[in-house]
């Protein structure tokens, strides 16, 4: 006689896995977007991927892991969209301007970026510190950025000692969790400004109150 299936035990992998955790991502990125990481519930997500519960703890472990998944997708997303920028492939002024349009450009196109964001600026971004993927998908903007500023260094046009990391960070406050406003806008543009040697040197034409 067949053994039955116990309760406790996880069902197995759906038959396309890919679609179906594909799905779920989909649907948690929306549900944790609007409601947040503690109200956003996993029935919902379950009816809107079509997938049973017992699938997404199968795929992700538990709430806060699929949580932790979106996050990860989301920052996935953004980079990817700035690796096609090609900022080394122009002059370091150009770069800094490519960087701050498309930044501003990405955050008002996906709102749920920032939503997500802020739900976990709440929790003290414990959840991104504990991800190493989070980390090496950050890495290679320090990087670039990095490599932009010594080449304006070398070229006389930026300062010396300007932290790339300090630059990714204060180049948009909705990185940091806070949807985009006019302030941060000019914020972002006068900390790239900052970075400039002769301050009389325009980076960009500045944002309108």
């Amino acid at each position: 006689m067949p053994r039955q299936k116990l309760a406790a035990e996880p069902d197995r992998p759906a038959r396309d896995p890919k679609r179906t955790r594909a799905a779920i991502l989909d649907a948690a990125t929306t549900e944790f977007a609007r409601y947040g990481l503690g109200g956003a519930r996993v029935d919902r997500i379950s009816r809107a991927s079509g997938a049973n519960k017992r699938m997404l703890y199968y795929y992700f472990g538990d709430k806060e892991g699929l949580f932790l998944a979106v996050l990860e997708a989301a920052y996935a997303g953004i980079r990817s969209a700035e690796q096609k920028l090609s900022l080394l492939d122009v002059a370091p002024i150009e770069s800094v301007r490519r960087l701050i349009r498309f930044t501003w450009d990405y955050f008002l196109a996906h709102p749920e970026f920032i939503s997500l964001l802020n739900s976990e600026n709440l929790h003290r971004a414990s959840h991104l510190r504990k991800s190493r993927r989070a980390r090496s998908l950050n890495s290679p903007l320090i990087a670039t950025l990095g490599a932009i500023l010594e080449r304006g260094r070398r070229e006389d046009i930026f300062r010396k000692g300007v932290d790339p990391l300090h630059r990714a960070r204060s180049g948009g406050a909705a990185r940091a969790g806070r949807a985009p406003q006019a302030r941060d806008r000019r914020c972002a543009w006068l900390s790239a400004q900052g970075a400039m040697k002769d301050g009389r040197t325009r980076l960009t034409a500045r944002p309108d109150p």
